[in-house]
């Protein structure tokens, strides 16, 4: 295994595997480049028939507790404290953290669908950040330094 940029890349004979986690809206369109996509918010997001949302998998029980969830409130001045706290949650949901590690492995991309409007401070994006992923904004490619 060796790193490229941020990106990790496997070798298996002559296929290469880029594992790579990714955050998107759940109102975005869905893309080809979302490889496995996973609900990770605790309720199913408003006005989005289950089909339209083109969820592969809807993982509830890897958000935040209702009481954290509310005590955020998406409140950026929250930020740190709401990942720490977020952190310790998911320290107790191991099983399902790995199983997301387990499908970037298999899958190679995952994306972590959320519906809040807030794009930059939500649980996806603590979660990328506790799985050991850069964050960037949705849709941002990764830039690679030439050898």
């Amino acid at each position: 295994m060796r790193s490229a940029g941020r990106k990790i890349i496997r070798q298996t004979d002559t296929r290469r595997v880029v594992a790579l986690i990714r955050v998107k809206r759940v109102y975005t369109a869905p893309s080809e480049e979302d490889g496995f996509r996973i609900l990770v918010d605790r309720l199913w997001p408003r006005g989005l028939s289950k089909s339209g949302a083109k969820v592969d998998l809807w993982l509830k029980d890897i958000s935040p507790s209702n009481e954290l969830r509310r005590w955020y409130s998406h409140d950026p001045q929250k930020w740190a404290a709401f990942q720490e706290r977020y952190a310790r949650e998911l320290a107790q949901k191991q099983a399902l953290v790995e199983r997301v590690r387990g499908l970037e492995a298999k899958e190679g991309t995952v994306t972590l669908l959320f519906s809040s409007k807030e794009e930059k401070y939500n649980n996806a994006v603590a979660l990328r950040i506790r799985l050991g992923m850069p964050t960037r904004p949705s849709g941002a490619r990764l830039k690679t330094r030439a050898a």
